[in-house]
C-alpha cells in the first residue's frame, strides 16, 4: 500500500470508526460499503432521509434522481433542504448532491434532474446494488418493481402519509414483489397523498432510517435482511410486521414486465405537490439547447437561463424547460393550454 492510499484509508478508519466497531460490520463490511453502489428515486422526504444516512455511512457512489424543485412546504419534513435551496430555484437532485458533499467528500455523489419513466429508468438503475424507493406514487414503483425483476437488483419500497409509514424490502428470485401485494394501478383520487391527508414530519425520518439500515444489510449481509411488510403509525406507538406472500399469477415475477413496456412519447401530466402546474415529457426528445430557447423568444418573456434549465413567462405562465426537453407549465391545470403552449414554444427545438 502507498504512502497516501495508506493515509486515505487511516483518514476513512477514524471516520467511519463509530461504525466498524460494531460487529455486524466490521472493517470487511465498511470496505463492501465503500465499494457499493446505489440509486435513489424520489428526494422528498423519504429520499432526503435516506440519502443523508447512506452518505454518512459510506457508501461509495449514490445516485439520486429526482424532478422537483424545493418549496416551503417542504422544508417541515426534508431534511437535507433550507431556504436558500428555494430563493435559488435549485432543483432538488442538484441541491441534494450539493449538500451530500458537504457531509461527505470523501465518496461519489451524483444527482439528476429527470422525470423517471419507462425510457430511462434502466440508465438510472441498472449497475446499481440496491435502488431506494423515495417515491410519491406507486406508478413509478411498480416501474422500479419491473426494472429490479429485470436485472435482478434488490430494492426497499417506502411509503409515508398522515401518521403512519411502510416498507419491505424486496430481492428478486427471492421474496414477494411489489406486484404481488399491489397488482393494479390504482387511479390517483383513491389514495390518500400528503396534500389531502397531510403528514407527520417523523415518519418518513423513520421509515428512511429502515430503509436504509435494510440497504446496509443488503450489502454486508443479506440473511439479515427483513422479509417482512413493516408497518408503523408514530401517533399511535403500533409496530405492525405483515407476511407477504408471493402471487402465483404475478405478471412481474413471471418475467412480463409490463410497466417497463408501457411506453409512450408525449406524456402530458398534474404535478403532485405544485400549485397549478402541468409537466411534459417527450421521451423522442434529444439533448435541447438551452440557449438557443432563449434566444428566439422575446425580450418581454423575461428569460432566466440557469445551468440546469431555462426559464420565462409568456401569455400569463410560467414556463420551466430541462435540458432533456421536460417541461413544467406553472400557471394551469388545463391539458390543452399546457400542450399549445409546448407546441408553440418548445416542441420546434427539440
Amino acid at each position: 500500500m502507498t504512502q497516501k492510499k495508506s493515509k486515505d484509508w487511516q483518514h476513512l478508519r477514524n471516520r467511519y470508526s463509530r461504525q466498524t466497531v460494531l460487529h455486524a460490520i466490521g472493517e470487511e463490511g465498511q470496505l463492501k460499503l465503500l465499494s457499493s453502489k446505489i440509486t435513489i428515486i424520489g428526494c422528498g422526504a423519504l429520499g432526503s432521509n435516506i440519502a443523508t444516512l447512506l452518505v454518512r455511512a459510506g457508501i461509495g457512489h449514490v445516485t439520486i434522481v429526482d424532478r422537483d424543485f424545493v418549496e416551503y412546504h417542504n422544508l417541515q419534513r426534508q431534511i437535507l433542504f433550507d431556504e436558500e435551496d428555494i430563493k435559488a430555484e435549485v432543483p432538488k437532485a442538484i441541491a441534494a448532491e450539493c449538500h451530500l458533499k458537504k457531509i461527505n467528500s470523501t465518496i461519489e455523489i451524483e444527482g439528476i434532474v429527470a422525470d423517471v419513466n419507462f425510457s430511462n429508468i434502466e440508465r438510472f438503475c441498472s449497475d446499481a446494488d440496491v435502488i431506494l424507493d423515495g417515491l410519491d406514487n406507486i406508478e413509478t414503483r411498480l416501474l422500479i418493481n419491473d426494472v429490479a425483476l429485470k436485472h435482478g437488483i434488490p430494492w426497499i419500497y417506502g411509503g409515508a402519509v398522515a401518521t403512519t409509514g411502510m416498507t419491505v424490502t424486496i430481492i428478486p428470485g427471492e421474496t414477494p414483489c411489489f406486484r404481488c401485494f399491489s397488482p393494479n394501478l390504482p387511479t390517483p383520487d383513491t389514495l390518500p397523498t400528503c396534500e389531502t391527508a397531510g403528514i407527520l414530519g417523523m415518519i418518513p425520518s423513520i421509515i428512511g432510517s429502515i430503509q436504509a439500515t435494510e440497504a446496509i444489510k443488503l450489502i454486508i449481509d443479506r440473511k439479515q435482511v427483513n422479509h417482512e411488510l413493516i408497518v408503523i403509525d408514530a401517533w399511535y406507538d403500533t409496530f405492525d410486521k405483515l407476511i407477504v406472500k408471493k402471487r402465483a399469477a404475478c405478471p412481474a415475477c413471471n418475467g412480463s414486465y409490463e410497466m417497463l413496456e408501457n411506453t409512450f412519447d408525449i406524456r402530458v401530466t398534474s404535478l403532485c405537490g405544485q400549485n397549478r402546474a402541468m409537466q411534459i415529457v417527450n421521451t423522442k426528445a434529444r439533448k435541447v439547447s438551452l440557449n438557443t430557447i432563449a434566444s428566439q423568444l422575446p425580450e418581454s418573456a423575461k428569460v432566466t437561463n440557469y445551468a440546469y434549465m431555462l426559464k420565462f413567462n409568456i401569455d400569463g405562465y410560467e414556463i420551466i424547460v430541462f435540458s432533456d426537453g421536460r417541461v413544467i407549465i406553472k400557471g394551469t391545470i388545463d391539458k390543452f393550454i399546457a400542450r399549445n403552449l409546448y407546441t408553440k414554444y418548445i416542441q420546434n427545438f427539440l
